[in-house]
């Protein structure tokens, strides 16, 4: 089988690679997308991937992945914590979908960061592994879509 996975990215994402290095590395988005292509493309899966800092424009990104994608990849970075509006538009999806998390966001310092509100809404969740958890993710939706 193949299809369409969507990669889409939270707040802030845009500047990964210059924003808290110590925490998110130097890896450009940029980067993570043409590794993301890497994985899909020689197995005959599109990718769709998006960014914005916009709560309502990822509402929207949602909407568009709704029906007939593969399956979605989700970085919420701040979004995380309490963007409902977005936590609504993924429970309409009717795919899986795979939250990633550059960082750890249970051990980080600041208590708020640990919990995130789309987890409930999402059939798995990487957190920790750096960029590579895009990779994993995007490996997980082709292993089962095509099983």
């Amino acid at each position: 089988m193949s299809g369409t996975i969507h990669v889409l990215n939270g707040p802030n994402l845009g500047f990964l690679g210059i924003r808290e290095p110590h925490i998110y590395g130097t890896t450009t988005l940029a980067d993570v997308e043409r590794e993301c292509r890497a994985i899909a493309e020689p197995t005959g899966f599109d990718i769709v991937f998006r960014q914005t800092d916009a709560e309502h424009e990822m509402v929207h990104f949602f909407h568009d992945a709704r029906v007939g994608a593969a399956g979605i990849v989700f970085n919420p970075a701040a979004f995380s914590y309490a963007a409902y509006p977005v936590y609504d538009a993924l429970k309409m999806c009717d795919c899986p979908i795979v939250e990633v998390h550059i960082s750890n966001i249970h051990r980080r310092e600041e208590a708020w960061r640990s919990k995130s509100i789309m987890t409930q809404g999402v059939t798995g969740i990487v957190s920790g592994l750096g960029v590579d958890g895009y990779g994993l993710a995007v490996r997980h939706i082709i292993r089962l879509r095509s099983a």
